[in-house]
């Protein structure tokens, strides 16, 4: 299969029948197996492993040692910290053979921080950030800050990734939110915004 503009370190274990967009680097010892579709322009550090059949994005970063496990779709521009990890399987055990996939959906701009782990079943929204350590066991909203064992919401961040604070409250159940950094203003449902207290 050609592949324009790739680069592939030579530790690096591809199969022939992945998908890999222009402008993507895959470093030293990353395994991408069968039938994975990987976008453009898209970074994967030392050790990462893709499992069969994982749909990622455009301009994704996998720092060293993240894990991608069948059940997985990555939306662009989503940031995955080193020694992350995602599951897929809700009720593990070594001796079943036909487990049943959990599938995992992260949104476009998210950012899962250093040693998270994602339990399988649930979304991560638009531009979300996941504290390090975190333990995500429930649907992420878009724009929350969510950190701890399991994780919380626990403030509000913007595209640049800076926290958002409290402005005013708006009309059909929504607070607006403006980020310190650059300004810009957020919609927040009011119940999502409740939540974090």
């Amino acid at each position: 299969m050609e592949r324009k503009n790739v680069r592939i370190h030579e530790t690096a274990e591809v199969s022939d029948e992945a998908v890999i967009g222009e402008g993507t680097s895959i470093w030293h010892y990353c395994q991408i197996r069968e039938r994975v579709s990987i976008g453009k322009n898209c970074n994967f550090g030392k050790g990462v492993y893709v499992d069969l059949d994982v749909v990622i994005g455009n301009n994704v970063k996998a720092q060293n040692r993240v894990n991608i496990y069948h059940g997985v779709v990555i939306e662009d521009d989503v940031f995955l910290g080193p020694s992350m990890t995602f599951t897929n399987d809700m009720f593990p055990r070594s001796f079943i053979d036909n487990f049943e996939v959990s599938k995992t959906l992260v949104k476009k701009g998210a950012s899962i921080g250093a040693n998270a782990t994602i339990i399988c079943g649930i979304t991560i929204g638009r531009y979300a950030m996941v504290g390090a350590g975190a333990v995500v066991t429930k649907d992420v909203p878009d724009h929350a800050l969510v950190l701890g064992n399991p994780a919380r919401v626990r403030g509000f961040v913007c595209e640049c990734g800076r926290k958002a604070e409290f402005s005013r409250e708006i009309n059909d159940g929504k607070n607006e939110m403006e980020c310190g950094k650059c300004g810009k203003l957020l919609e927040i449902e009011r119940a999502v915004y409740e939540s974090q207290k």
